[in-house]
């Protein structure tokens, strides 16, 4: 008996079936690829990264410094009268005393003022001697003349008084008596007047003799001071040390007040440094800081930090707070750790190039088996030389990726191979 065989139908014929694997294939393709991130996932070579460890340690809060050794004071050469150079006494590198010459220089026009200075006070000497003369001359006749009224009044006093004696015994008219009176009374009157002249005169005479006497020491002053102007022609030194520059040649013609060089006080050094601006809120004066060399270990102090910033980097001064150097010298170099604050305990990485990318802001950190890293949000506090002091997202023990991240800074995952 024959069994009747039945067809199956299917939805989409079989002929169409190879196309419909093809798109099947596609759209899953074009599925798993819009549900994947591949600008944020990145695969590198774990052969070209950096990884520290996070660790629960000891942070020294400190910086490295290079500081470069210069004379405690530095003077500036500068002459306080412009001229010529004629004469150079010391060369650079000579030791010098205070008050010792440096430089002579010559003005040819300070010369001319003090010839004219000394003519106004030669002439101004002449003037005061022949006024002197003259107010003697004067005080001399003025002084005959008085007597010779004192004699008038003594005169004249004693007719008037004969006069009187005569007219009380009715010895002499009335008229000669009235006229002997008034010759007195006239030559009293006159004697008063001529005193009053004279006391005037005098006074006078003083006033101008006060002036003129000041008038000739404030000529005498200004010779000195022409003459200690010319004194300032040789330019000395103001310290004891060493010529440390000298610019000027023979013939130069210098102003007052220009720099020609500087002298070098080397009782003692003092230590310049450059700090990096990240440090500027911390470094203040009375810090303390150390270096080595030949194996001993010598202490500074923070003596000047100066305001501003340049290029990033700012100045400061160390004083050395204890034995200097044997063999210290101008322009020598140490390299210090400068003390910003107290040692303590605290999670901290390794310093790495990462940090001129993210700020310190993230990092990539791997997971357990070390095959993928992930970025992580962080925050930085402090750092050093070695470490970074981290204050929030990360734990002891995990590992972070403390090499540049130029590469893929815009990467979330790194799968490394």
């Amino acid at each position: 008996m024959d069994i009747k065989l039945t067809r199956k139908k299917y939805i989409l014929p079989k002929k169409y079936w190879p196309l419909a694997g093809v798109a099947a294939f596609v759209a899953a393709a074009l599925a798993w690829m819009a549900t994947s991130d591949f600008s944020s996932t990145l695969r590198v070579d774990r052969r070209g990264l950096s990884i520290g460890e996070v660790k629960n340690a000891q942070f020294d809060d400190y910086v490295s410094v290079d500081g470069n050794v210069v004379p405690i004071q530095v003077v500036q050469i500068s002459p306080e009268e412009g001229g010529v150079v004629v004469e150079k006494v010391l060369e650079e590198g000579a030791h010098v005393s205070k008050g010792d010459v440096i430089l002579r220089l010559n003005n040819s026009n300070l010369d001319l003022q003090i010839l004219n200075a000394e003519s106004e006070l030669a002439e101004k000497q002449n003037m005061l001697r022949s006024t002197q003369l003259s107010i003697e001359q004067d005080n001399l006749n003025n002084r005959n003349e008085a007597l010779q009224l004192e004699m008038e009044v003594k005169t004249k006093r004693r007719a008037f008084d004969h006069q009187a004696a005569l007219h009380e015994e009715e010895l002499n008219s009335r008229e000669e008596y009235l006229r002997a009176k008034e010759d007195y009374e006239l030559a009293v009157s006159r004697n008063k007047l001529i005193r009053q002249r004279l006391d005037k005169t005098r006074e006078l005479n003083r006033s101008q003799m006060a002036q003129m006497a000041a008038d000739l020491a404030s000529m005498r002053k200004n010779v000195e001071l022409v003459r200690e102007r010319k004194a300032k022609l040789d330019v000395r030194s103001t310290i004891d040390g060493e010529i440390g520059v000298l610019d000027v040649e023979l013939g130069q013609s210098i102003s007052p007040g220009q720099k020609v060089g500087v002298v070098n006080d080397l009782s003692d050094y003092k230590v310049e440094a450059q700090v990096d601006e990240h440090y500027v809120d911390r470094v203040h004066t009375g810090l303390s800081a150390t270096f080595e060399q030949n194996g001993r270990k010598y202490n500074l102090t923070v003596r000047k930090v100066y305001p501003e910033v340049r290029n990033g980097r700012f100045k400061i001064d160390f004083n050395f707070s204890g034995p200097r150097p044997k063999n210290i010298r101008t322009g020598q170099t140490y390299y210090a750790d400068l003390q910003l604050g107290e040692s303590k305990k605290a999670i901290i990485i390794p310093k790495g190039t990462f940090y001129s990318v993210t700020g310190g802001t993230w990092i990539f950190v791997l997971d357990s088996e070390g095959r993928k890293a992930y970025r992580r949000k962080i925050r930085i506090g402090r750092q050093n030389p070695e470490y970074y002091e981290v204050t929030e997202g990360l734990e002891p023990g995990e590992r972070v990726i403390v090499s540049g991240y130029e590469a893929y800074k815009d990467s979330e995952t790194l799968v490394l191979e």
